[in-house]
């Protein structure tokens, strides 16, 4: 295994949806679970004891092959009706051998030490239009000389639809963070109706 190969969480979530995108992985079996994990899934993994814990590089979470074989791993397990609580006690202390088996990881997705592409094959699987990583966007136009400057804009999605617009984009931390202090914030605006939906959802995700 590719020790150097290490990810940022969404080039594991992209990778992830290339490692499943072939017919033996039925999908979902019930309406209640997830097809494919997104990065809010596959923190709330970590969090109850499915995915160990990244490793960080300076203030980002960096992910390994492991990560990856263990988030598919759990995916296929749930494919076959199999709950959370069984999925983790058969693949407590599970060797990277042993993740190997069950998740059946192409070789190509986890010797790949860059960003996935869409021209990437994989032997044997089929393309699923959810699989393939979204094309970049075009690089922005330069201003014409005289012109404001356009400012970028990053957004972070709270519980009962608020959308709080920051100058600068957040990490992964800095996300956490936030969650956590715009709890009192959420439930005053829930109170004074101005929220589409519950403030603060305790359903765990899939």
């Amino acid at each position: 295994m590719a020790e150097r190969a290490l990810w940022t969480l969404d080039e594991l979530v992209r990778r992830v949806a290339v490692s499943l995108a072939d017919p033996a992985y039925p999908g979902a079996p019930n309406g209640r679970v997830r097809e494919l994990p997104d990065r809010r899934a596959v923190r709330w993994y970590t969090t109850a004891g499915l995915v160990d814990p990244p490793a960080k590089q300076g203030r980002t979470a960096v992910y390994s092959p492991r990560h990856l074989l263990q988030i598919v791993a759990v995916k296929r397990l749930q494919a076959r009706g199999l709950s959370l609580a069984e999925i983790q006690a058969e693949l407590a202390g599970a060797t990277d051998a042993t993740l190997r088996k069950v998740a059946a990881v192409p070789d190509v997705v986890i010797a790949q030490s860059g960003p996935t592409s869409q021209e990437t094959p994989v032997p044997g699987r089929r393309n699923r239009f959810w699989a393939a990583p979204p094309a970049a966007e075009p690089a922005a136009e330069p201003a014409a000389k005289g012109a404001d400057p356009v400012t970028t804009l990053a957004a972070v999605h709270l519980p009962g639809g608020a959308l709080l617009v920051l100058p600068a984009a957040p990490d992964e931390d800095d996300i956490d963070a936030i969650h956590t202090a715009a709890r009192p914030l959420l439930e005053l605006l829930a109170d004074r109706g101005l929220l589409s939906g519950p403030p603060l959802d305790e359903r765990s995700p899939s």
